[in-house]
């Protein structure tokens, strides 16, 4: 640093997104922030210590839960595109699924595939022609008004927060 001025070295690879991808992919340590200690991981199926949470965390199940092996433990969070478009049928079917779930907690965040939980655009794509989207097109105001109201089997959040266990976890879907 000279005169007050910082020098910023550019990556070698930010003109070359492709490139880039393939080196960083291969050395992920390269990422590694110097405060953090990769471990081993457990195996799903050992015993939890007392005292620990385990989270399991997942996304983009478009749908397509059936058949799912999900490992044990406290927490599911699930962090987007749980449906396809986000019709009503599609939300039951993944409501019902993660009622069948073990979990002592289950807690849900809409992703851009829940077209239908984002009033805002759903106002906006009434007014459009629905080429993009037919299955969409089939659907009244009525149909997917509340549509978040059929996750029964979980906390929902949408801009807000919930503590579980002693962590507070906060959800923003878009």
């Amino acid at each position: 640093m000279a005169h007050g001025k910082v020098t910023i070295a550019v990556d070698e690879y930010s003109s070359n997104p492709t490139q880039a991808f393939t080196h960083y992919n291969i050395n992920q340590s390269r990422f590694q922030p110097p405060h953090v200690h990769m471990v081993d991981p457990i195996p799903y199926d050992n015993p939890k210590p007392a005292g620990h949470t385990r989270f399991v965390c997942v996304s983009d199940t478009h749908s397509r839960t059936d058949g799912i092996q999900m490992p044990y433990g406290d927490v599911l969070l699930h962090t987007g595109d749980f449906t396809e478009l986000g019709l009503p049928s599609e939300v039951k079917k993944f409501n019902d699924w993660l009622g069948g779930l073990p979990y002592e907690f289950k807690v849900v965040i809409a992703g851009n595939h829940e077209l239908t939980f984002d009033k805002d655009f759903m106002a906006e794509l009434v007014k459009q022609d629905y080429y993009r989207f037919p299955s969409v097109s089939k659907l009244k105001p009525e149909d997917f008004d509340n549509v978040q109201t059929l996750l029964t089997n979980c906390v929902y959040l949408q801009d807000s927060d919930v503590t579980i266990k002693g962590f507070r976890i906060y959800g923003a879907p878009w």
